[in-house]
């Protein structure tokens, strides 16, 4: 089984020979990381990688993952304390609604894509004599992005009152991410991959019925047109999110990617475990960063535990960020290598 082919199991509970890998690693990794995350690629195969095509756009100046200040293409403006992460908006577009009558989304980055690079990678994939399971790359995040263009205190204002300049926000930022979509789904990749992050340590944001009301029809016409072009999809949200698992399901999500060690683990193995594949991912508000290779064998064994069973379901997924112990992200692997009985409970 080759690890493309594993992963198409894992998502279709058809039992792949080992769990899938998967390892994200944030923009500190190639500065202070590099030789500990090549040999690490070295002592396992991942059986995922991603590409994408989007362009540059016209307002986008300056570059994430550096200390100090950047502008992305919706013209949103970041500050980033220290190298290696994304910072925090600090400067928003359309604060003020009275900017909205002549705000327009980057259109040209869709212009200006080369989603035939997608299909270039997938073809070099296919002929690599092991071919990986390929992503196909999307900026969608329509809740994240409304934040960054209103700033926080106005969104969560707007989505309380649904106001009409709100509706239209909403719709327009709708419309790119789907012309957007539409591009990426036409690609030859297997999955394609959207999020936004609803979760704070004990709950959704906003309450689940606004989360139905306001953008799970976003992400259901998402999930409709990727899987109607015959790909996988995946959904990322960090944060406290089991209120909406049985929506995701419902909508179409193959894979979610998310914070498990903010909820109860195993009863989302009760609930879902069949229904929906878990991508992931180890604690890293504290076992990564703090703990010791016993603590992470610990917490693999915790998922492993509640959802996998041998019939798929479940990828073996951790992100690498700042200051976390290169030997703690390794005994992730390791761990989901061992058989479960020999991890600590």
């Amino acid at each position: 089984m080759n690890s493309r082919e594993r992963v198409y199991a894992a998502l279709e509970f058809t039992s792949p020979d080992r769990v899938p890998r998967d390892l994200w690693t944030l923009p500190w990794v190639g500065m202070g990381a590099a030789a500990e995350f090549d040999a690490l690629m070295k002592g396992f195969t991942f059986d995922v990688f991603g590409a994408g095509g989007l362009g540059k756009g016209d307002r986008a100046s300056g570059g994430a993952g550096r200390k100090g200040t950047y502008v992305d293409e919706w013209g949103c403006v970041w500050e980033a304390a220290e190298d290696g992460v994304a910072g925090e908006v600090k400067g928003s577009p359309l604060a003020d609604w009275s900017d909205l009558a002549t705000y327009q989304p980057p259109w040209e980055v869709i212009e200006r894509a080369d989603f035939d690079n997608i299909n270039r990678a997938q073809d070099a994939n296919l002929k690599s004599g092991n071919p990986k399971f390929l992503m196909g790359g999307s900026s969608v995040r329509p809740f994240e992005r409304l934040q960054f263009l209103r700033g926080n205190e106005n969104l969560y204002m707007d989505i309380g009152y649904g106001s009409g300049e709100f509706r239209k926000l909403v719709a327009m930022v709708h419309e790119f991410y789907m012309k957007e979509l539409s591009g990426v789904v036409k690609t030859d990749c297997d999955c394609v991959g959207f999020g936004d992050d609803w979760g704070s340590q004990r709950g959704l944001l906003i309450s689940p019925d606004m989360w139905r009301e306001y953008f799970k029809p976003l992400y259901k016409d998402y999930c409709d047109l990727i899987r109607g072009a015959g790909k996988k999809v995946f959904f990322h949200s960090d944060g406290e999110i089991s209120s909406i698992f049985p929506d995701l399901i419902e909508i179409g999500i193959d894979a979610v990617n998310c914070q498990l060690f903010c909820m109860d683990i195993e009863e989302l193995g009760r609930r879902y475990k069949g229904k929906i594949t878990f991508w992931g991912e180890i604690d890293r508000q504290h076992v990564l960063p703090f703990g010791s290779v016993q603590d992470v064998y610990r917490a693999v064994g915790r998922v492993r535990r509640a959802f996998d069973d041998g019939r798929g379901g479940v990828i073996a997924h951790c992100e690498w960020g700042k200051n976390n112990p290169a030997e703690n992200i390794r005994a992730v692997y390791d761990a989901w290598a061992k058989p479960i009985n020999e991890l600590p409970a």
